[in-house]
C-alpha cells in the first residue's frame, strides 16, 4: 500500500517556506500570507490530515505529531534541503515536532500558539491551564456520539474565539469546519501525548518568532509562558488586541511580522 499524500498549495521562487494551519481551518488559511511572500519565496502550504483535500487518518492506533510530520515529508522534499516553516496552533505543533525531528533543514521558524498541552500537564498535573481545552475537547467528542457534529463545531470554536463566534459563523464557512471536528479527539490526542519535554525543547537551535495573542485562551498562553522561555532563540511578540485565531481574523496585522522576520533570516 502506498504511502499517504498529503495536499499543498505552492506559489512562488526563491528560498522556501511551508506554512502549517490551525486545527478545524486547511491551508487555504494561509492565502493572503502565500500571496505576499510569492514575490521573493518558494511558499508551500499544505493540509493536515483529515483536513482540506489530505487524507483521513488511516491508522486504528492513536495518531501522533510525528505521524502528521511524516504525512508532510513530501512537501518538505518539495521545498528542498533548507527551508522555514511558519505554523499557527496545531500547525506551529507540527512545525516545532518538524524541526526538532530534522534542525538542519530547518533554517527558522514562525510560531502562532502552538498548542503543545502536554508541555501544561508535565509542569503541574490537573488541575491546571489545560483544563479548559481538556473540558471543551470532553464536550464535543460527547456531542459528536451523539450525532450532533454542529454542536461539537460550537464547543471547539466558540472556546478559542468567544461565545457566539459560532451562531455567527455563515453557513457558507461551516462546511469545512464542520467535515473536520470528527477528528477532535485524535488532535487532542495527539497534542496531550507528544511525549517531548521542554529540555528537549531547550536545544533546539532554531531562530524563532513566537506570537501571541493577549486576548487568547490560558491554555495557550500559559504554552507559551513556557514554551517561549525554553527555545533559546525565541524572539517574544504579543498582540493586545488579537486572540489565537489573529492570523485568520487579522492577518493585516499578523503578516507584515511573519514577512518581515522571514526577509530578515531566511530572504536571498
Amino acid at each position: 500500500m502506498s504511502a499517504p499524500s498529503p495536499f499543498y498549495r505552492e506559489a512562488g521562487a526563491g528560498p522556501a517556506v511551508v506554512c502549517l494551519h490551525a486545527n478545524a481551518s486547511s491551508a487555504a488559511q494561509w492565502r493572503p500570507l502565500q500571496e505576499s511572500l510569492a514575490q521573493r519565496f518558494h511558499v508551500l502550504a499544505a493540509d493536515s490530515y483529515g483536513a482540506g483535500k489530505s487524507p483521513p487518518w488511516p491508522g486504528e492506533r492513536q495518531m501522533a505529531l510525528s505521524d502528521e510530520v511524516a504525512l508532510l515529508e513530501p512537501v518538505f522534499q518539495r521545498a528542498g534541503d533548507s527551508f522555514s516553516l511558519v505554523g499557527h496552533s496545531y500547525g506551529a505543533a507540527l512545525a516545532l515536532r518538524a524541526a526538532l525531528s530534522q534542525p538542519q533543514r530547518v533554517r527558522a521558524l514562525v510560531l502562532y500558539e502552538p498548542t503543545l498541552f502536554n508541555l501544561l500537564d508535565a509542569e503541574r498535573p490537573a488541575p491546571n491551564a489545560a483544563d479548559g481545552i481538556r473540558a471543551t475537547v470532553a464536550r464535543a467528542v460527547a456531542s459528536l456520539a451523539a450525532g450532533d457534529p454542529d454542536a461539537a463545531a460550537e464547543c471547539f470554536i466558540d472556546y478559542w474565539m468567544g461565545p457566539g463566534t459560532w451562531a455567527a459563523t455563515a453557513a457558507s464557512r461551516r462546511g469545512p469546519i464542520l467535515a473536520s471536528i470528527v477528528n477532535v479527539r485524535g488532535w487532542a490526542d495527539a497534542l496531550f501525548g507528544e511525549p517531548t519535554s521542554l529540555d528537549a525543547w531547550r536545544q533546539l537551535q532554531v531562530p524563532v518568532l513566537y506570537l501571541v495573542g493577549r486576548q487568547s485562551p490560558l491554555s495557550a498562553r500559559e504554552v507559551a509562558r513556557l514554551l517561549a522561555g525554553a527555545l533559546p532563540q525565541a524572539q517574544l511578540v504579543e498582540f493586545a488586541e488579537l486572540g489565537h485565531m489573529g492570523p485568520i481574523t487579522h492577518p493585516q496585522r499578523v503578516n507584515p511580522l511573519i514577512a518581515d522576520f522571514l526577509q530578515r533570516h531566511c530572504g536571498a
